[in-house]
């Protein structure tokens, strides 16, 4: 049973929150897939979600590391960007299994190209560029993921 949530957002303040409010929701581990263009939003998405689980500095996005960690009081984040993978294999190498603990939140911006090498997400979401603002659209993927598009519908 899927489920899904769609919203617009105005401006990158919008696309910050959007990422709060799901970390608010988010009562135990998660893995977030993010799909779009270049540009359309996934690392602003995700500044939102990790600002939410408590974090104060910057949120770059791992273009040339593949992961960036972040251990926080509420859950450990891990922010990964597969797009300059070069083979899905690379991942088996840097101990990727780890990453996805029951705890963890696990945020894959291109997830594409990390084949049978990462999880089933909880969330499938997908930002777009309609005229100035972005869409985003949430999908469930798992029984967590329905619960989660459930309560982010009950606030709208």
């Amino acid at each position: 049973m899927t489920r899904s949530f769609e919203s617009h957002l105005n401006d990158e303040v919008a696309t910050v929150t959007m990422g709060n409010q799901v970390a608010a929701i988010i009562e135990q581990g998660a893995v977030i897939y993010l799909h779009g263009d270049l540009g359309a939003g996934k690392t602003t998405f995700t500044r939102g979600v990790v600002q939410g689980f408590g974090h104060a500095g910057k949120v770059k996005s791992p273009t040339y590391t593949l992961v960036e960690p972040y251990e926080l009081e509420r859950a450990n984040v891990y922010h990964f960007d597969l797009y300059r993978l070069g083979d899905p294999e690379e991942l088996e190498y840097m101990g990727i299994r780890d990453y996805f603990s029951a705890n963890a939140i696990c945020v894959v911006e291109w997830p594409e190209k990390g084949g049978e090498f990462i999880p089933v997400p909880d969330l499938d979401i997908t930002l777009s560029y309609v005229g100035n603002e972005r869409k985003i659209v949430i999908n469930s993927a798992s029984d967590r993921g329905v619960a989660i598009v459930e309560k982010l519908n009950k606030k709208q």
